[in-house]
């Protein structure tokens, strides 16, 4: 099974650019989209050729903000926007099930805006870590994607020293990711590729950064160790373009 997750900075915007054509062309089990800015009737019709049996949608009680939606031909046993975790309602989670699998498509808040934002996503954060223990005690194989806002390591951000006071790289964002990684997950771009440098998926449209690729690599995919071995490949189309982010795919042996 393929999935491709991005976070596309606003849906009708990308549809404008014909930037998700792209999807025609490639092999596809789920499509994750976050910040698509949009409610279920305002997202374009012809952003790609392809049909999808299914369209998940969750919207931002705030117009204009946040938002993510998920196509897929799988069939879905269960399907939640997750306010359990996404308490402001701001359209963050796309919770489905199928064979087993919880499969989380999330976007995850930012802290840049003040300290009550940062201490937001921390709560956020802590929410959903117990939310997927708690399925995976039940015995689902969790699978989760998207922006996480956060990078973890020196190596997932072009310049850490100057960063290492900024939302989005502080120590406690980072320990988040080191807790997930100790309750049993797997950053599925690292296990490939432990130590590539210079790959990033998001990056400053201020300041021509994507061009210079002074990047952070923000958005992953996350399966949870019972998964690990089922991992083919995962890896950042970075050759993408239309969002300030760029796509992330993976590719796991599982029917």
């Amino acid at each position: 099974m393929k999935f491709v997750s991005w976070n596309v900075n606003g849906i009708r915007s990308i549809g404008k650019k014909e930037a998700l054509r792209w999807i025609d062309d490639i092999d596809l089990d789920f499509l994750s989209l976050q910040e698509i800015k949009a409610t279920l009737d305002q997202i374009p019709k012809d952003l790609f050729n392809r049909e999808f049996k299914n369209l998940y949608v969750s919207s931002s009680v705030n117009k204009g903000q946040s938002g993510v939606a998920t196509y897929t031909n799988i069939d879905i046993d269960y399907y939640s926007n997750c306010y359990e975790v996404d308490i402001l309602k701001e359209g963050r989670i796309n919770e489905l099930h199928f064979n087993n699998i919880a499969y989380f498509n999330v976007y995850f808040p930012n802290g840049k805006r003040s300290t009550e934002r940062l201490e937001y996503k921390l709560s956020f954060y802590n929410r959903f870590l117990v939310h997927i223990n708690g399925l995976r005690d039940r015995g689902y194989h969790i699978i989760f994607c998207g922006d996480i806002n956060t990078a973890h390591k020196e190596i997932d951000l072009a310049r850490a020293k100057e960063n290492e006071d900024i939302s989005g790289f502080l120590p406690i964002e980072r320990e988040w990711i080191d807790r997930v990684i100790k309750d049993g997950y797997i950053d599925a771009f690292r296990y490939k590729y432990p130590n590539k440098k210079d790959r990033y998926s998001w990056w400053s449209m201020r300041t021509r950064a994507r061009e210079r690729n002074v990047g952070w690599r923000i958005d992953y995919f996350f399966v949870s160790n019972d998964l690990k071995k089922k991992i083919v490949d995962c890896d950042i189309l970075d050759d993408i373009k239309g969002s300030d982010h760029a796509p992330i795919i993976l590719d796991l042996d599982i029917e």
